[in-house]
């Protein structure tokens, strides 16, 4: 008897196995699948001391994905305007199946991505993964970190709740800041001088629109260039053993990797759910101690701290300048680093950048307990 089981048992997997295998042939013939599963099998991931890090763009993605998908989800119901935006997330929070746990999930995986994306150009930065010929790789990750705030203050005015209305208010009139263009900036921004419907429509329109066209865009470019050229070994940095295959060993240690990463998501989302509090009033004051996101507490405290004027400049204006100028100088370090270009070692560009993290880290911090 067992024996028989047993034929039967093979007959049926034998089956199986070939009528895969006529799928495959089939899918092949028509789209090429056997070009992906070369490049996937000859993919390689090196190893060394420092190797743990390359799992955070993997994560970084997946964090990405999961954004889209629960914000698909959420523009079913959600209804922009100015007499409907807080009343939908109002009924999906309390009234749609799961609206509460999607919702949430949402918010969380937001922070945790910019965290994460932000780490993780942190730690390209110290291993120097911005030498020739990564650079475009370097800037479409600084594109993507950009893009990702963007898409943060964009979405926080979707709601149209207190909070959210003046912290959008606080943040365009920064905006409004920059020497010469600041007014027009401003106007472009909130569709007025006021943050009204106006401003909705349009934050609505480039967070659901126009920000995930051109996310889609720069990180297809900035994988593509990946692939390319692979992934970079800090100079200095022996490997240890022979690289490690992409596919399926880092590829399955990824997917443990994102496993924990949902269950800390809808751990957050259950035991933290997403807040919404009194509808946005345009005509009421303030709440005291009103505050950006976390991500922009460090440029919030730094203008705050900064005099009225520096010099013949207002301090505001100076402050924008400032970190404008940090971002670009950021983003053309791949340039400016002639050392690392040539393989050499360049302590201060390490130091510099550990220097600028920390104090950027000290004012988050900062902000966040005051």
């Amino acid at each position: 008897m067992g024996s028989r089981l047993s034929r039967l048992a093979g007959a049926s997997g034998a089956r199986v196995g070939l009528a895969a295998d006529r799928v495959w042939r089939w899918l092949d013939d028509r789209a090429g699948l056997s070009v992906l599963h070369q490049l996937a099998a000859q993919k390689v991931v090196p190893r060394h001391r420092h190797s743990v890090f390359y799992y955070l763009g993997g994560m970084a993605l997946f964090l990405f994905i999961i954004q889209l998908a629960t914000g698909l989800l959420l523009l079913l119901y959600y209804e922009p305007g100015v007499s409907t935006a807080y009343e939908s997330v109002k009924r999906i929070s309390g009234e749609i199946p799961f609206g509460w746990l999607i919702r949430s999930i949402h918010r969380w995986s937001a922070d945790i991505f910019i965290g994460v994306l932000a780490v993780h150009m942190f730690t390209a930065y110290l291993m120097k993964a911005y030498r020739p010929p990564r650079e475009l790789t370097w800037l479409t990750g600084v594109a993507a970190l950009g893009m990702a705030l963007v898409f943060g203050f964009s979405g926080y005015l979707l709601p149209w709740d207190e909070i959210a209305f003046f912290a959008t208010a606080v943040g365009t009139a920064v905006a409004g800041a920059v020497p010469l263009i600041g007014q027009s900036l401003l106007e472009l921004m909130r569709g007025g001088e006021d943050v009204t419907g106006a401003t909705l429509a349009r934050f609505f329109a480039l967070h659901v629109t126009l920000l995930p066209f051109a996310a889609l865009v720069l990180l297809g470019a900035h994988l593509l260039l990946v692939q390319k050229h692979g992934m970079s070994v800090p100079p200095g940095v022996s490997e240890s053993g022979r690289a490690r295959p992409f596919f399926p060993d880092f590829l399955l240690h990824d997917i443990v990797g994102w496993t924990l990463a949902l269950a800390l998501l809808a751990a957050l989302a259950a035991l933290a759910p997403a807040e919404l509090g009194p509808k946005a009033n345009p005509f009421a004051s303030a709440p005291p101690d009103i505050k950006p996101e976390w991500y922009f507490y460090a440029p919030f405290q730094q203008l705050k701290m900064i005099p009225s004027h520096v010099g013949p400049f207002e301090g505001e204006a100076f402050g924008v300048v400032a970190f404008g100028a940090l971002g670009l100088l950021f983003a053309l370090v791949p340039f400016l680093d002639r050392k690392a270009a040539r393989g050499e070692p360049s302590p201060l560009f390490t130091w510099a950048g550990v220097a600028v993290c920390a104090y950027l880290v000290s004012l988050t911090c900062y902000a966040w307990l005051h």
